[in-house]
């Protein structure tokens, strides 16, 4: 969030809103005590799932994969491995954390 006085605010507006319209929020002080928040309107777009990730997005938050269905269906479809005769669930995960996995 980015934290302007009221005397940046006045001279910086239109760059301000550029900010608020990429979806960041500005917060505006008055001698260091807040008094006003500038904040980008929810749309019909933003307020869907899709929405939120890309304001998460142009934030620098995540990152999305490339394919909409990059091994979605694969990994859906294929049975969860069997576990072995004799194997110790406990014993595997010991060894994993003492291998530094």
């Amino acid at each position: 969030m980015k934290i302007a006085t009221i005397s940046e605010t006045k001279n910086r507006l239109s760059s301000l809103l550029d900010r608020v319209r990429h979806g960041e929020s500005v917060l505006i002080v008055d001698r260091k005590r807040p008094v006003a928040r500038l904040e980008p309107v929810i749309t019909s777009e933003e307020a869907d799932q899709d929405g939120r990730l890309a304001r998460l997005e142009r934030a620098g938050l995540l990152r999305r994969g490339r394919s909409a269905t990059a091994g979605k269906d694969r990994i859906l479809s294929t049975p969860p491995p069997k576990p072995e005769k004799g194997g110790d669930i406990l014993k595997a995960l010991l060894a994993d954390r003492e291998e530094g996995r």
